[in-house]
């Protein structure tokens, strides 16, 4: 059964209009772009077929919405206000997952958490770890790309990822309740 759109702005608009605020500096236009938001969410929310990818999409919609307003803005990038800095703590994004890894890879089934810790942690190339664990080259490709994909499995199922157009990790929001770790909210200027 799909949420309400009333369930919907319950549940999403403080978190989404902190999401602008982080990025745009005037709260006017803060307000403007929420409200270009969930109109859109309003329009298209039928057009989401799984509930558990209603957050992801909200958050792209969102995100997507501070691009456009920078594009009508016509802003040069050396013009940009500066978003406001996280708590010292918090650190960016990406770096925050990244410090969690290697605990998910020592989660993993021993074949597969060994191969991924040489590989991706201990710098080693596929032939030194194949050699390492007695296997062949192929396989222990096999399993580092196998655990790779448990990882991205699990962070997928755990968090929503908010990218860039490189699709770099500019930030994410715990998307259930396994995350033990509390992230700082990012301060919004209020």
């Amino acid at each position: 059964m799909n949420p309400s759109f009333t369930d919907i702005w319950e549940q999403f608009s403080r978190r989404i209009r902190a999401y602008i605020a982080a990025r745009i500096a005037n709260p006017s236009d803060v307000d403007d772009i929420l409200q270009d938001v969930f109109l859109k969410i309003h329009v298209h929310m039928d057009d989401v077929k799984e509930e558990g990818r209603l957050g992801g999409w909200i958050y792209a919609v969102a995100n997507n919405a501070v691009v456009d307003f920078y594009r009508r803005k016509k802003v040069v990038a050396g013009e940009l206000p500066e978003v406001p800095a996280q708590e010292e703590s918090a650190g960016c994004a990406a770096c925050e997952i990244a410090d969690g890894l290697e605990e998910m890879a020592r989660a993993l089934p021993p074949l597969y958490s060994q191969a991924l810790t040489l590989v991706d942690f201990h710098g080693l190339s596929f032939a030194e770890a194949a050699a390492q664990m007695g296997i062949s080259v192929s396989g222990a490709k096999s399993r580092v790309q196998r655990a790779r994909g448990m990882i991205r499995d699990s962070l997928l199922r755990c968090c929503h990822f908010v990218l860039d157009r490189y699709g770099t990790i500019i930030d994410y929001y715990p998307a259930c309740c396994c995350c033990t770790k509390e992230r700082a909210p990012a301060k919004t200027g209020k």
